[in-house]
């Protein structure tokens, strides 16, 4: 058996969580204040996932760089890939929030979006 210590993120609190692992099944949570603990142990020992944030080059815009990130989260296994995807990504101005700059990123079904509004910069 393996026994994992970790802290939940679900909710502010940051409960102090002992999970227990047994042929890759979490077979007991101790620590938690709440479910959302319990649930939050079993997805991060069993198949993390993470949002990834990050930027790309911008061409004409009023700033140089656009934030971005992934619309959900994805397999922790994929962020390398994700942020390669990434690399040598140039997008014109203007720009919207949500706008998606990269479909099914890194093979996981998850769009790369916009996080800001970018207007085009004015000569």
């Amino acid at each position: 058996m393996e026994v994992r210590n970790i802290t939940c993120i679900g909710c502010p609190i940051g409960c102090p969580l002992k999970v227990e692992i047994e042929n890759s099944e979490v077979i007991k949570v101790t620590g938690n204040s709440c479910n959302i603990g319990i649930e939050y142990a079993k997805k991060e020992c069993t198949n993390p996932t993470r949002i990834v944030t990050s930027s790309v080059f911008i061409e004409n815009g009023e700033i140089d760089v656009l934030p971005v990130k992934t619309e959900s989260d994805i397999p922790k296994s994929k962020i390398e890939e994700c942020i390669k995807a990434l690399k040598g990504i140039k997008v014109k101005a203007p720009i919207k929030i949500g706008d998606i700059i990269v479909q099914n990123a890194a093979s996981t079904g998850v769009n790369i979006v916009a996080t800001r509004n970018v207007k085009e910069k004015i000569a």
